[in-house]
Parts: C-alpha cells; structure tokens; sequence
C-alpha cells in the first residue's frame, strides 16, 4: 500500500484546484497528515498540515489564507483546496504523515508517492 495523489492539472492564475490523497489505514489513521510540494529545481517544501482529528491545521507563509487542508478519517484521504492559484503554486504536490507539531512541516517517513502534477498559467 501506497500514498496516491490526484487532482491536478492546468489551470489559469485566480483558478482553483482540489487535491486528494489516499493513504494505507495503518498510517493515515495513526498519523497527522500533510502536503509538500517541489517545484522545478527546488527543493521540496512544506505546505500544510492537518492534525488527527482534523482539529488543528498549519500552513505555509506562501499559501496561507488561498489553501485549505482537510481529511475524511472514514476514507483515509486527505484533500487540500487550492483556490487563488499563482503561478509561483506550479509544483509536483506530494502528501505524506507528518510530524504531530504541525509547526515543523517535517514529513514522518522518507517513503513518497509519485505525487500530482500542478501546473498554474499566468
């Protein structure tokens, strides 16, 4: 069992874009959960993050206020909303569990899947 990402594409700047991620149970369900994502030539970088129960969530600089993270614990995904797109978004995006201090942004495990492509057009 695997992390699978889905949901991107094309789509211009100010459009909006809703990702999934489905996760093995044994992690998802232990675990807090998070988005990274990795831009051309860049390293890859936290994005957000959700706690357990859904409860508590983090968010990077760059998305804060345009991004929503959420999960449904019956179907072991994780979605994160992206509305307000920027070109500067343009990323492979990637889910993983995360470390429980949400203000880290630091994944759990080293083990990724092939993650979403997000392209946004200016």
């Amino acid at each position: 069992a695997q992390l699978v990402e889905s949901g991107g594409g094309l789509v211009q700047a100010g459009g909006s874009l809703r990702l999934s991620c489905a996760a093995p149970t044994r992690l998802f369900r232990a675990n807090a959960m998070g988005w990274f994502r990795q831009a051309p030539g860049r390293e890859r970088e936290f994005v957000a993050a959700i706690n357990w129960s859904g409860a508590n969530t983090n968010y990077a600089d760059s998305v804060k206020g345009r991004f929503t993270i959420s999960r449904d614990n019956t179907k072991n995904t994780v979605y994160l909303q992206m509305d307000s797109l920027e070109p500067e978004d343009t990323a492979v995006y990637y889910c993983n569990a995360i470390n429980p201090l949400l203000r880290i942004g630091r994944p759990l495990f080293d083990a990724w899947g092939q993650g979403t492509q997000v392209n946004v057009s200016s």
